[in-house]
């Protein structure tokens, strides 16, 4: 599916629960945990809504009523969890792409207790290809394409080194002082 990050940012917080967009906005806001990494605005997790529940990936489950406007709360249909799922298993096809679509993931992933080796271990997969096309390209380059190519070489690396550190570290089993382990559901959310 064409969807951008946004809808699949709704998507997949919704796969944790049932939320109305209200909330949604909350936790993508420029303070909310996800908006540190990419921020959405509030009009933009409304359309978002309104796009998904036409696909058939959500349902209003229930309004809210209280002393603001009512709030239509959503969740996901069967088809909206398993086109999230396999969203949140797919690497990024660009470089330009890992700051915010493999951020958003690992932070998605994380905040459901998932491993993110799968992801990472298919980022370096995708990534390992880019890194050596670009090399070999930057060494047939002059002048400013060989600047350009020098500046996309040195920014997958890094991405590559990047996943690399942290598969190590999943892989050696390490984890954030700063919280406990949390526990895998039986259903994979």
């Amino acid at each position: 599916m064409g969807w951008a990050l946004p809808e699949w940012t709704v998507l997949a917080l919704l796969r944790e629960e049932p939320r109305h967009g209200f909330a949604i906005a909350a936790l993508t806001a420029v303070d909310g945990p996800l908006g540190r990494i990419w921020r959405i605005p509030r009009p933009v997790i409304y359309r978002a809504l309104s796009r998904l529940e036409p696909a058939g990936l959500i349902e209003p489950l229930a309004v809210e009523s209280g002393a603001g406007p009512q709030r239509t709360v959503y969740a996901l249909t069967g088809s909206g969890r398993a086109v999230v799922d396999e969203w949140l298993r797919q690497p990024s096809e660009h470089v330009r792409q890992l700051r915010s679509d493999l951020l958003v993931k690992l932070a998605l992933l994380d905040r459901r207790g998932l491993d993110p080796r799968d992801l990472l271990r298919d980022q370096r997969a995708a990534l390992e290809p880019i890194v050596s096309a670009v090399a070999a390209e930057r060494e047939r380059q002059e002048g400013f394409d060989a600047v350009l190519l020098a500046w996309r070489h040195t920014s997958a690396s890094a991405a590559l080194r990047f996943v690399d550190d942290l598969l190590a570290e999943a892989s050696g089993g390490r984890r954030h002082a700063d919280r406990p382990a949390r526990r895998r559901s039986q259903d994979g959310g």
